[in-house]
């Protein structure tokens, strides 16, 4: 099971994902399948620094003894979740995550919906709504090409106060890997 803010940077990059998928007729807009890279700058006001809480996340995994890291690296494989350089997250953005319009008006995922979404050129813009978590923001995705694309979101939850995010993705390779086996279960 995630923890509510896993599941909130998952759920923001699935934003980036979806916003940047298929747009009807115009899919040579959209991204290219495979193994993306993430790179996330998180701010949280009146927080510790986000970005070193991260960092120091990622030593102790370093640190962690073999079978121990193999462990949490294979449940993080399971969940669909990969760690590449300088502990960007890495995710599979499948033939079909690329194809299809994941993020519409009134898509939901999880217990979240997406409202208020419009596109203006190769940028997207909408709305966030979480029940659960009672978390709700804004995000801004602008494709850059095929293989890159940025989002930047503002999320407020109950928990967690406000959360700022930016996030860098790039398309790493076309082979997920044993990441692409996680991706090709349901979700």
């Amino acid at each position: 099971m995630k923890t509510p803010l896993i599941q909130l940077l998952a759920l923001l990059m699935l934003a980036g994902i979806g916003s940047v998928g298929g747009v009807g007729s115009a899919h040579a807009q959209g991204v290219q399948p495979g193994l993306w890279e993430f790179s996330h700058d998180m701010k949280m006001p009146g927080q510790p620094d986000m970005n070193a809480r991260m960092a120091q996340m990622r030593e102790q995994l370093k640190n962690l003894p073999p079978e121990a890291r193999r462990m949490m690296e294979q449940q993080m494989s399971g969940m669909g979740v990969g760690i590449g350089e300088g502990g960007a997250l890495r995710m599979c953005i499948t033939p079909e995550d690329a194809r299809d319009d994941f993020i519409r008006e009134g898509r939901t995922e999880g217990d979240c919906t997406f409202t208020q979404v419009k596109r203006s050129g190769n940028t997207w813009r909408g709305r966030i709504v979480c029940k659960a978590s009672a978390s709700q923001g804004d995000f801004t995705t602008t494709l850059h090409g095929p293989t890159h694309f940025s989002t930047v979101a503002n999320m407020t939850s109950k928990q967690h106060g406000r959360v700022d995010m930016k996030s860098e993705a790039r398309r790493v390779s076309g082979d997920c890997g044993t990441l692409g086996k996680a991706a090709a279960r349901p979700r």
